[in-house]
Formats: structure tokens, C-alpha cells, sequence
């Protein structure tokens, strides 16, 4: 828990360093001033608010017990044996099989899976999955998962951002050079990518093993990770293809990792995965 903590304060100083940095190079002292206050800011908000935001996005509807009494229970049993608070549940109109947690904390986490992995998945793999979203809310993942994604937007907006810079003066002494514009541009994208390779990928595999310990089936969970990835590949999600920063909250990735998307993956390999998992089914993990 205390890693989670560390790994937040470092990003979120990271985010205001970088807005800092880039605020400098645009606008001078006073665009550096403007950025750390719009980053300082971000901060705050994302930590309060992002989780919602983030469910909003994918139009998640929130379901109880009446409306959805199968999977609410599972998720509710699931919940006890982890130990943990019930959370939120909701459900996301979306063909493709996915599911995500979020939230700042136990005490205020949600869980939501889409509709498409109710029909795909059957009732022992979507309880492996349900499980592995509750571990990472039992190892706190959400916060991290979830300011990463809000941060990885607001650092792709930078890059728009630059080009109104290029116009502009830095404390009255000359131009941006829009070479400099250019590069943040180029750059501010890639740093977001890279942010959310270096927090999401280990986190993956620690969920998978604790997915594992709460269901008490490790073999389900290597079926569906299978399962969903094959159609991940072949059926896209518009509402992660609109905030692909949120990619890397999912339990794989919803956009295509072919080609040079793949060097940067947010989700380690598939097959990895399962042959922890299998190795766990077996006895030998």
C-alpha cells in the first residue's frame, strides 16, 4: 500500500514538473508560472473526481442487486472473500468483453464491466476477472490507475496547447521558436504513453495473482484472458478508442497492439499472463 502511495506523489510531482517545464519553454517565467498552477490543480481534481469522470466517459451505468442480481451478487461474494468494502457496480454498453476498477480508495471503489463480457464469458471466467479488478482495489491500484489516465489527457492537451504559443513572447523578449512548440508537441504524447507503461504493466501481474488467490481459480482467469483478448483484436470499443489514455485501467487493452502501437504496450503479454496463471493452477507458481 505504502508503494502505491509513493508511486502517486511521485507522478502526480512528475505531472508538475513537466507542465512546469513545458510552461517555461512556451510562455517564460510567466507561462511556467500559469502551467504549475494548472498542474497543481489537475492534481487536486483528479484525485477527488477523476473516478467518476472516468465512468462517465464509458456512459457506465450504475446496477444493484434488483437490476442485476447475478453479477451483483458475485461481485458482492467476491468482495467478502477479498475482504473488502462492496463497491460500486456498474455495467458499460459495449460489445467488446472488458472490465475495469476505480476509485480513490476501498472505501470508495467501483468496479464495471461491459455487456459484452457478461454474454461472452461464462460464469467461473467473469468470477476470475471480477476477482482480479478486486485485487487491484485491495492492493490500491485504482488511485494510481485512475490519476494516470486523467493526467496522460491533460498531457495530450499540452501538445494541442503548443501550437498557440508559437506566436507568442516570453516576457516580452522574443518569440517561441516553433521548433520548440514542435517538440512538445512530439513530445508531451510519447510522455504520456510512457507514464502509463511504467505504472500499469507490473501492477498487471500482481492483480492476476490476487485475482487468483480471491477466486481461488486461477485457470478461469487464464481462459478469459484469452478470451477477451481474441475479441479485443477483432471488436472495437468506441468509447476507449475516444479516451485511448484510459486503455490502460482495463484488464487488456481495448485498442489494437499491432505494429508500433505494440512498443508501447500498457498491459504486459497475454501469454505471460496466463502462464503465470497456469503455473499458479498447477502448483508450481
Amino acid at each position: 500500500m505504502f508503494g502505491n502511495w509513493l508511486k502517486t506523489t511521485v507522478l502526480m510531482a512528475a505531472i508538475v514538473a513537466l507542465f512546469g517545464f513545458a510552461g517555461a519553454m512556451l510562455g517564460g517565467r510567466n507561462g511556467m508560472l500559469i502551467a504549475l498552477l494548472f498542474a497543481g490543480a489537475m492534481n487536486i481534481w483528479a484525485y477527488w473526481f477523476s473516478a467518476d469522470m472516468v465512468l462517465r466517459m464509458y456512459n457506465a451505468q450504475e446496477v444493484d442487486e434488483r437490476s442485476a442480481p447475478e453479477f451483483y451478487r458475485m461481485v458482492r461474494e467476491l468482495a467478502h472473500n477479498a475482504q473488502l468494502p462492496m463497491p460500486r457496480v456498474y455495467l458499460i454498453d459495449e460489445a467488446q468483453p472488458n472490465a475495469f476498477a476505480t476509485g480513490r480508495s476501498p472505501q470508495h471503489a467501483a468496479v464495471a464491466a461491459t455487456t459484452g463480457i457478461l454474454r461472452v464469458l461464462s460464469a467461473r471466467e467473469l468470477r476470475g476477472v471480477m476477482a482480479h479488478e478486486l485485487a487491484h482495489v485491495k492492493h490500491r491500484d485504482t488511485l494510481i490507475s485512475t490519476v494516470t489516465a486523467t493526467m496522460a489527457g491533460a498531457i495530450s492537451s499540452l501538445a494541442q496547447f503548443a501550437m498557440f504559443f508559437t506566436g507568442g513572447s516570453r516576457d516580452g523578449e522574443r518569440n517561441v521558436h516553433p521548433l520548440v512548440a514542435l517538440l512538445i508537441m512530439l513530445f508531451a504524447p510519447v510522455a504520456a504513453m510512457l507514464i502509463q507503461m511504467a505504472i500499469s504493466r507490473s501492477r498487471e501481474f500482481a492483480a492476476d495473482a490476487g485475482g487468483a488467490q480471491i477466486s481461488g481459480d486461477p485457470q478461469a482467469l487464464a481462459d478469459a484472458l484469452l478470451k477477451i483478448e481474441r475479441y479485443a483484436q477483432g471488436l472495437p470499443m468506441d468509447s476507449a478508442q475516444m479516451h485511448p489514455e484510459t486503455a490502460q485501467m482495463m484488464i487488456i487493452n481495448p485498442l489494437s497492439g499491432d505494429g508500433v502501437a505494440g512498443l508501447f504496450r500498457t498491459h504486459p503479454a497475454t501469454e505471460a499472463r496466463v502462464a503465470r496463471l497456469r503455473a499458479m493452477a498447477s502448483g508450481r507458481g
